[in-house]
């Protein structure tokens, strides 16, 4: 009996066992797929080597260039907080661009889009094939939360509005992500708000970025869209993921242990959202913003049992060039007005409700690949236009408006570089010194 009382419980074998956070983390950045997933290498090995390295230097030279162009525009901060944030528009728009051409070149894939009856009029495609969204110029945006390339298939998406979007745009991300090397730093730059997951400590932090969302001033923000108004907000895309991370078999298991404990129906392809923060925002934001958008994201090539995060981590998907078959995105847009945002157990089912749409959507969408979609949601420029023959779905994929925009990320250290080497030239002929530079 005492051999019965003493003895350690079972572990589970690796093979039931969720994997730590540190582990979840790794296998979202840099990990590899599994042998059963559909990844085959679509380069031989020689031509697989060439297209890392060729990735890895325009990956890191953007990202240099992107952050030493922050640095300089730093010290606006003590002069004019409105130019700061103007200048800080101008870089985020360069990771845009960044984000576009990197997907493009390293990554290319089909984006499928489609939406339900109230995206009507905002979801086209022009002749060119290129997508073109007229979404208003502050909103709120709430999606699910797959893999880590979400938020740069979502930047894409605000660069594809009409006026783009991409030097607006909010992110909310877990705190953890501040302390990246050079990543981190530069979307403190970028305005993007940190959250520990404790109430207690994230409530200030949010009112207090959210507050300066919501300031009005006397004249437009240089770099702002052109405004009628005498007193103007500046433009603003808030994105958050109300599952607080991306979901995987650490996270899964998580959600399923609360929804047991709390009795609330569990959910096969979504973790159980929290709506806290969303309300938080909808509340603060009253007045100044009209509508929350909904994106379900889909990722074409999962097997049956296994998350999006072990099949298309950042480094297969960019790295080896293995992206998904195809992203899709259901849209689906609702006015903040008619929301329950001052009731709190009435916006959380309201929330929920949503998940549980998504969590069928997807479930649909693992059987055909595709979200049921409306037809009157999108228009395709040349297309058919009668109910009977027009598509309820926009095949588009992720590239610039121009082949050479990206070279915006180089103009200001570019430039800042020729200016400094005309100055000391200035200084070496006024003063005779020998000159530094040949």
């Amino acid at each position: 009996m005492s051999n019965l009382t003493n003895r350690k419980p079972t572990r589970p074998s690796p093979a039931d066992r969720a994997p730590s956070n540190l582990a979840t983390e790794w296998q979202a950045w840099m990990g590899t797929s599994p042998p059963d997933a559909d990844t085959k290498d679509p380069h031989g090995p020689i031509l697989a080597t060439l297209r890392t390295i060729a990735f890895f230097v325009y990956f890191l030279s953007c990202i240099l260039f992107m952050h030493f162009a922050q640095l300089l525009g730093a010290p606006l901060y003590l002069f004019s907080k409105d130019w700061f944030t103007a200048y800080m528009a101008m870089t985020k728009q360069y990771f845009g661009l960044f984000a576009t051409t990197m997907t493009q070149w390293w990554s290319p894939t089909v984006i499928r889009i489609s939406g339900d009856a109230s995206m009507k009029g905002l979801i086209k495609q022009d002749a060119s094939g290129l997508l073109r969204l007229h979404f208003e110029e502050r909103v709120v945006l709430m999606a699910n939360h797959q893999i880590y390339t979400d938020w740069l298939y979502l930047w894409w998406i605000s660069y594809a509005n009409d006026p783009a979007m991409h030097g607006h745009i909010y992110i909310i991300l877990k705190e953890s992500l501040k302390f990246a090397p050079i990543i981190g730093p530069a979307m403190m730059f970028y305005g993007f708000i940190f959250m520990a997951r404790k109430w207690s400590k994230d409530q200030e932090r949010l009112r207090y970025r959210i507050r300066k969302l919501s300031t009005r001033h006397s004249a437009p923000i240089p770099g702002a869209p052109p405004s009628n108004s005498s007193s103007t907000l500046d433009p603003m895309w808030l994105m958050i993921f109300p599952e607080g991370t991306n979901i995987s078999a650490n996270t899964r298991q998580n959600s399923a242990t609360y929804s047991a404990k709390a009795g609330i129906k569990d959910m096969k392809h979504m973790l159980l959202p929290r709506s806290t923060g969303l309300q938080f925002c909808l509340q603060e934001l009253k007045g100044t913003v009209d509508y929350l958008y909904d994106c379900t994201i889909g990722y074409e090539g999962i097997p049956e049992g296994m998350y999006g995060q072990d099949v298309f981590t950042l480094r297969s998907v960019y790295f080896q060039g293995r992206p998904p078959k195809s992203v899709n995105m259901h849209w689906r847009r609702y006015k903040i007005s008619e929301l329950p945002i001052n009731d709190t157990d009435a916006m959380y089912q309201w929330t929920l409700q949503r998940w549980r749409e998504k969590d069928d959507m997807l479930e649909q969408f693992s059987k055909t690949g595709r979200f049921l979609g409306d037809p009157v949601a999108v228009e395709i420029e040349g297309g058919p236009q009668e109910k009977e023959w027009k598509t309820p779905y926009i095949n588009t994929e992720v590239k610039p408006r121009s082949p050479f925009e990206f070279l915006q990320i180089f103009a200001p250290v570019t430039a800042a570089a020729l200016i400094g080497r005309i100055l000391v030239q200035i200084v070496d002929r006024t003063v005779g010194t020998k000159p530094i530079f040949g």
